[in-house]
């Protein structure tokens, strides 16, 4: 390894700690809320704000990440979203009240809607086709690891330390990742002085806002309320709509659509990749729920049992790249994705009864499978895309993602209503997890439809294959 590559290869793991440390803060705090909500003497669902102002932050300011990091610089950027993040955490831990932490965690979103696309982009714009698989890899653990870890350490920590640490730990992190920075990521001159597409940037942050904040809603509505956040989340999607027509006719974006002319970007993103993900991001939401309310598990054995999932996550992750140059990604995702389908359809059958060692091997099965997966789809992404492109796309890729979780936490609760409202019962039932499984794996397998179309030589720039096989 060249001292180039390694260097390259440090800022990715800098950037992809960074991104752990965000991802892992935004899963960390649901099982905090009721101990926040005692210390700050308000309602357990006056806590609910913290989440939501949280995600419409983020939301507002990420269609701007891509025209701020070639206006003021990548490392500037990133460096600037990194210090607002640990600022923000040091506020959320010292607050006393709900409005503080309220505003705190509307600085933290500001921050953290920057850090992701920001800091993919700054790992991906100088790399090799051929380097594309391994930095995409690194870049995807974050994703993977953190919506499993999050929600037993928040309840270890807020068990045997305190809340406050939640987002107090940050603040040693975010000194030693803008540190780090410093060190190996040289300030790059702004090459491109593009003017601000104002009306590209409300229309999208007000889309991205409506959407999400709806989406949100809906995951938590019930009743009437639930067509008032179907009308919210529609007019956001409207907004987009709008937002999309305008981007590809004015000559300055905010930011470029470009990247949706390839077709293994569309795949990955809108066409296929993202519903795949509603899918995947459903079942961490939906699992310790099912094992709590429907298996009458404790929260600590709850917390435990996505540890097999954890762990096949973490197991695939060695053999990864090695998969994807053998066989390429056509074949691997509609592979994974059938994989996938099968697993989060499988946790339908479970029951009371169900014995742990089976229960276990089918959460290593389904980390597995999620694993492969997301690689696969995040690589292929950017896999034939020219460097000047990947800053639009670690833009658009982000919202696909942040709509995936959203979409699968939305779905997953509105499919748990409604099976309880149609058999009238006033408590979730087994039954009623079974049947958000069930619908929640079709609509992956749904999505290979699209893998399936892909060409069979699909990403082959960053694989070294070709239709008939790997190149020698």
């Amino acid at each position: 390894m060249t001292t180039e590559a390694g260097h390259d290869r440090r800022v990715t793991l800098t950037v992809a700690g960074i991104v752990f440390m965000l991802l892992l803060d935004s899963t960390i705090l649901n099982t905090s809320l009721p101990s926040i909500a005692r210390a700050l003497d308000v309602a357990p669902l006056d806590l609910s704000a913290s989440v939501t102002v949280y995600l419409l932050a983020a939301a507002a300011i990420l269609p701007m990440s891509s025209w701020l990091g070639t206006r003021f610089g990548l490392r500037r950027v990133f460096v600037a979203s990194i210090a607002a993040f640990t600022l923000a955490s040091l506020a959320c831990g010292c607050s006393q009240n709900l409005a503080q932490l309220l505003i705190a965690r509307a600085l933290q979103g500001l921050g953290g809607g920057l850090m992701l696309p920001v800091g993919r982009t700054l790992a991906l714009h100088r790399a090799r086709s051929e380097d594309i698989i391994g930095v995409s890899s690194l870049l995807t653990w974050p994703a993977l690891f953190a919506p499993v870890l999050g929600p037993p350490l928040g309840g270890f920590i807020t068990t045997y330390a305190s809340w406050r640490w939640n987002f107090l730990l940050n603040v040693p992190l975010g000194v030693a990742a803008i540190v780090a920075l410093f060190r190996l990521v040289a300030v790059e001159t702004p090459t491109e002085r593009r003017p601000l597409d104002v009306p590209g940037a409300v229309g999208a942050a007000a889309g991205l806002m409506l959407l999400l904040g709806g989406l949100e809603w809906l995951a938590h509505a019930e009743g009437p309320a639930q067509l008032g956040a179907a009308a919210c989340a529609l007019s956001g999607g409207a907004s987009l709509a709008w937002t999309a027509r305008h981007l590809r006719r004015t000559r300055h974006p905010v930011v470029s659509l470009a990247p949706f002319e390839r077709r293994t970007f569309a795949v990955a993103t809108a066409a296929g990749g993202t519903f795949a993900s509603m899918a995947l991001q459903s079942t961490p939401f939906l699992l310790p729920l099912m094992f709590q309310l429907a298996l009458g598990r404790g929260a600590v054995a709850a917390g435990a049992l996505l540890l097999p999932y954890f762990l096949g996550n973490l197991g695939m992750k060695s053999i990864t790249t090695p998969v994807l140059v053998r066989f390429g990604f056509r074949r691997v995702m509609v592979v994974s994705g059938l994989g996938n389908a099968i697993a989060i359809a499988g946790f339908a059958a479970v029951q009371p009864g169900t014995a742990w060692l089976m229960l276990i091997a089918w959460l290593v099965f389904a980390g597995c499978t999620r694993s492969m997966l997301l690689t696969a789809v995040n690589t292929l992404a950017f896999a034939q895309l020219p460097p000047a492109q990947r800053g639009a796309a670690s833009t658009l890729s982000a919202v696909s993602m942040q709509v995936a979780g959203a979409l699968g936490v939305a779905c997953g609760a509105v499919l748990l209503a409604f099976s309880r409202d149609a058999h009238a019962r006033s408590a979730l039932q087994l039954a009623d997890f079974q049947l958000a499984f069930a619908v929640m794996g079709a609509v992956c397998a749904v999505t290979v439809i699209q893998f399936w179309r892909l060409p069979h030589d699909a990403g082959a720039d960053v694989t070294g294959r070709t239709a008939a096989g790997p190149r020698a």
